[in-house]
């Protein structure tokens, strides 16, 4: 067992989840701290059901393939751009002349706080992030926010918490996928089949640690 197997794995930052009027539904994983330094990641699941992971590294993509459900798996050179108001994500934002297409790119509008994101704000980050707090909190959130869960399995005999301390709307979004605009902005209905929980139907971008531990 090496030492990164004993130990709990933090990852810091923030996840952005919308809906497309193509039914392709896309959560964005946006990295700030993590045992794998700084990086972004993309779960996609398409209108029939297909889910794909893009991750930059295949260290990446082999850590979150243990802790998700995944049909695909590709190693994509993500990158993450501010934008004013909101983010950019992908391999590329614009086409090189004549080149292919980027594989991926995306961008968001956050908007405010939303009632339940100004109440997390509230609660001190050391407690909102704890696995303890998190598992005792797990039944409530169930029934606030449905779809959403802050303890459960994240496979290979580990647990995961997501411990949230901001929420904003995404007020707008837009994604391609290999040279295809997936549609228009929308809910992410129906909920994603990644892992033991989904994100909230309501676009979102929030604030959070996750946690997972053995």
């Amino acid at each position: 067992m090496t030492a990164r197997s004993r130990r709990a794995e933090r990852f810091t930052g923030r996840i952005g989840a919308f809906g497309t009027g193509s039914g392709t539904r896309v959560v964005l994983g946006l990295w700030e701290r993590s045992p794998f330094g700084a990086f972004a990641d993309a779960m996609i699941e398409d209108a029939r059901g297909h889910r794909t992971l893009l991750a930059p590294r295949a260290e990446v993509a082999d850590f979150v393939a243990a802790t998700y459900s995944f049909d695909e798996v590709r190693i994509v050179p993500l990158r993450v751009w501010r934008i004013r108001g909101g983010l950019a994500v992908g391999d590329g934002m614009h086409d090189a002349g004549g080149g292919a297409a980027p594989a991926f790119r995306a961008r968001l509008l956050a908007g405010r706080l939303t009632p339940l994101g100004r109440v997390l704000r509230a609660v001190p980050s050391r407690l909102a992030t704890s696995p303890a707090w998190l598992t005792a909190v797990d039944p409530v959130a169930r029934i606030l926010v449905p779809g959403v869960r802050t303890a459960g399995t994240a496979g290979g005999g580990r647990r995961e918490y997501y411990g949230v301390t901001a929420v904003r709307s995404i007020v707008w979004a837009e994604a391609h996928l290999d040279g295809r605009d997936l549609g228009a902005f929308g809910p992410l209905a129906p909920p994603v089949r990644f892992g033991f929980g989904s994100a909230p139907a309501s676009p979102a971008l929030v604030d959070l640690t996750t946690t997972v531990t053995r």
